[in-house]
């Protein structure tokens, strides 16, 4: 909730507690006047005055404090954005033919394991096992291990 309709609603409140305390005092004078005999002198008087004023300072902070808080600025929330940095593009200089062919194929089909890039490229396992080893140095390649199989993707600078 804002700040303004709860300092509203306290607001309210004060004064809803103000007529009941009013119409209260407003019985009891009316009550001593009937049952007391010593007239003004009595001391229920008194009393009844003390418990008004009493009452009434009550009232008289809650409403205060419901001004205080209608009339302040909630705290602003912090807001905060997350930044993602932009891809670097990969560099295929200084990579060979099958190097080139294996980013081609990781980038179009978005990752694959590791047997099937070798099925594709025709290369032996040793050979397949060797060209990731460079891409994984030059951190373009990263290998993840599924079960018995590796899963090859392109790593996200």
């Amino acid at each position: 909730m804002e700040n303004k309709n709860v300092g509203w609603l306290i607001v309210g409140i004060s004064g809803v507690m103000g007529a009941m305390v009013w119409i209260f005092n407003n019985l009891i004078k009316a009550n001593l006047d009937i049952s007391c005999s010593h007239g003004p002198t009595c001391g229920m008087y008194t009393n009844a005055n003390i418990q008004t004023w009493i009452s009434l300072s009550i009232v008289a902070v809650i409403l205060i404090i419901g001004l205080v808080i209608m009339n302040t600025k909630p705290r602003e929330k912090i807001k905060y954005k997350i930044v993602k940095e932009k891809k670097k593009p990969i560099e295929l200089k200084g990579l060979n033919v099958r190097e080139k062919q294996a980013i081609e194929m990781l980038q179009k089909e978005g990752g694959m394991f590791q047997k099937t890039l070798m099925e594709e490229l025709g290369i032996g396992k040793v050979g397949m096992t060797r060209l990731l080893d460079k891409l994984e140095a030059r951190e373009i390649v990263e290998r993840k291990r599924r079960g018995m199989n590796n899963f090859v993707v392109l790593k996200q600078n």
